[in-house]
């Protein structure tokens, strides 16, 4: 039976925000990342997903914060251990999200080897645009992403260069665990991310689909 919650209001409910790091290969690179030979994973809480109206906040903790603009793909019903062939069949739709990242952070995690919730999963980490049904995109590996700060273009791209498409990530995630509907995953980012500060003001779209506008606020520190 389905579910009577909406999907275009996926980010009032669902449960699991599925991040993909490294999907394109100039991102990797100006990262002075390798590419990875399989998915790179990591979660974010679905308490982070911030909507447009409301400020992105920068950690108290954080001197660097990174935009990522992603494609978000929004499941449409349960997938567990399928294959890449009818992973599509899964798909509800799609919506643009930022994968906000405190990099100053991130790096010290990864060199005392510690886990990266703090420099991924905070607190409006995840902006996310309204819902985009599927039958409105006949491609989604012919999409094109950007992002402006203060006006000027920082990020695009286009989602066919990414290293492993979206079936197959459909596929590979739910051999791992079972996605719900209303679950999210961010398929990764085109380079050119940089940092942003207290006031910046972020554009980000999808050409011919959707745009965004959000501000950067500051954390204080609690006292």
């Amino acid at each position: 039976m389905a579910s009577a919650k909406p999907l275009s209001r996926f980010w009032e409910w669902g449960k699991t925000i599925v991040c993909v790091g490294r999907n394109y290969a100039e991102h990797a690179k100006e990262m002075k990342n390798a590419l990875p030979s399989e998915p790179l994973l990591f979660l974010k809480p679905s308490c982070a997903y911030v909507r447009e109206g409301s400020p992105i906040i920068r950690p108290s903790y954080c001197n660097l914060l990174h935009h990522e603009v992603e494609l978000g793909v929004v499941i449409g019903k349960k997938a567990q251990d399928i294959s890449p062939e009818v992973a599509m069949d899964h798909v509800g739709g799609y919506a643009l999200c930022l994968d906000m990242t405190a990099r100053d952070t991130q790096e010290e995690c990864k060199k005392k080897g510690l886990p990266w919730m703090l420099a991924k999963g905070f607190n409006t980490s995840c902006p996310v645009s309204d819902f985009v049904p599927k039958e409105k995109v006949p491609d989604p590996h012919r999409l094109k992403l950007w992002l402006k700060v203060n006006g000027e273009l920082r990020q695009e791209g286009d989602t066919s260069s990414m290293i492993f498409p979206i079936p197959y990530l459909i596929s590979y995630i739910s051999g791992i665990i079972p996605l719900q509907e209303g679950d999210v995953i961010l398929t990764g980012s085109p380079k050119g991310v940089s940092a942003v500060k207290e006031n910046d003001l972020i554009e980000a779209g999808i050409e011919g689909l959707l745009t965004v506008r959000f501000q950067v606020a500051q954390q204080r520190s609690r006292t």
